[in-house]
């Protein structure tokens, strides 16, 4: 029996490797840090936040996947009393409810939208050039990039539409993302995957490993250009300023204050799991795009202007902060004249296959990295000479 070998520990090679194993195969997952997670990473405490803000899509495919394998674990909806709490930025002003306008174009099917135009363009025509900013910029939130309005129409409405879906699609796993990768982990070993940490794989290592089995590269898509040497390897993705911060509680806190005058939401994590933060203190992550030229002091202050907004004498109450710059690290963004068929393919050729969220597959953020990881998990088994078991059935993921 061939080995699969799978470079990258994350969503996309952990779920390449349990769907290999899950078909018999031999499986080695190779991760170059010491712990496991990639992007899905959670902090240790006392704060637990997520690098950057984190959500499973009820509608989303890994969802099912997660929940027959009984790896989805303790999930955690949006509470409906925090619902009231939702704030919206509008002319530097917070306001509890959007334009009707996005309302409207919110209930567009995503069939409606072109794939040759521009969002702005096309949701002006539909709404009015007001209502069409306001959703581009709510859109954001999915797309983490800072001009929503520029990409594919039909690729910002799908993502519009499952975004201000009732009741909200998004499920949080309880005690972090981290919780999630422990359990993934966990059923990759039991069913016989090798993980080895700390092993850096190289383009040297790469061709030794290529000899004995097929290859899953499941790795950044810079990662991957320099080690497959592919400069083919290349996609758009978002420049994002991430701000986590702890408070201290206060009655009145809002939710979610989400910017409409400009790309950018901040999240009150704690309100779905109390238990990210010590007692008597509320976890808040934000996400603000920036332009490729801007610089990271840009996306601060305007997540220090929805914090005025949405939680009063924050600085007075703040007990731990941090920042950071998301660059090419926040998945694919598809240009007008584009759909995710146009980024990289998952077969590479010579038995390497490629995982990630910036490569040629579809769904929703993470989406993307679990079912390219799917199919560049089948598509090694089928190149090792075994057809898929009983286990991996694409028809129900």
């Amino acid at each position: 029996m061939e080995h699969i070998h799978v470079i990258g520990g994350g969503l996309a090679g952990l779920t390449a490797a349990i769907t290999a194993a899950e078909s018999g195969a031999r499986v080695t997952l190779y991760e170059s840090h010491r712990t496991l997670g990639g992007r899905a990473r959670t902090a240790e405490g006392p704060y637990r936040a997520n690098e950057g803000p984190h959500a499973l899509y009820r509608g989303g495919p890994h969802h099912t996947w997660l929940a027959r394998r009984e790896l989805l674990g303790p999930v955690v909806p949006v509470p409906p009393l925090e619902g009231l709490r939702f704030r919206f930025r509008r002319a530097g002003a917070a306001r509890r409810t959007p334009p009707v306008a996005l309302l409207r174009l919110a209930r567009r099917s995503a069939r409606t939208a072109p794939v040759d135009g521009r969002f702005l363009d096309w949701a002006t025509g539909q709404v009015g050039e007001e209502g069409a900013r306001a959703a581009a910029n709510f859109a954001a939130a999915a797309l983490f990039h800072h001009d929503p309005g520029a990409l594919s129409a039909r690729f910002v409405q799908e993502r519009l539409v499952r975004l201000a879906s009732l009741p909200p699609e998004a499920r949080y796993p309880a005690g972090g993302w981290g919780r999630l990768v422990e359990r993934l982990a966990g059923h990759a070993r039991a069913i016989g995957v090798i993980v080895e940490t700390a092993a850096r794989v190289d383009t040297r290592t790469l061709g030794e490993l290529s000899r004995t089995g097929p290859v899953v590269v499941a790795t950044s898509l810079d990662a991957a250009r320099t080690l497959l040497d592919d400069a083919s390897l290349t996609w758009e993705s978002g420049r994002t300023v991430l701000v986590d911060l702890a408070v201290r509680t206060r009655r009145g806190d809002a939710f979610v204050v989400s910017d409409l005058d400009a790309p950018g939401w901040l999240e009150r994590f704690t309100a779905q799991d109390p238990g990210l933060a010590p007692a008597g203190e509320q976890l808040l992550q934000g996400q603000f795009p920036i332009g490729p030229d801007a610089r990271r002091a840009e996306g601060t202050a305007r997540a220090e202007e929805l914090l005025d907004l949405g939680f009063p004498g924050w600085r007075e109450r703040s007990t731990w902060r941090s920042e950071a710059l998301a660059d090419g690290r926040t998945g694919a963004v598809d240009r007008p004249g584009t759909t995710w068929r146009d980024r990289p393919s998952v077969v590479r050729g010579d038995g390497i296959f490629l995982a990630g969220d910036r490569v040629a597959a579809p769904g929703l953020l993470s989406e993307v990295s679990f079912t390219s990881g799917i199919e560049a998990a089948l598509l090694a088994v089928k190149a090792a000479g075994r057809r898929p078991g009983s286990g991996v059935d694409l028809n129900r993921t």
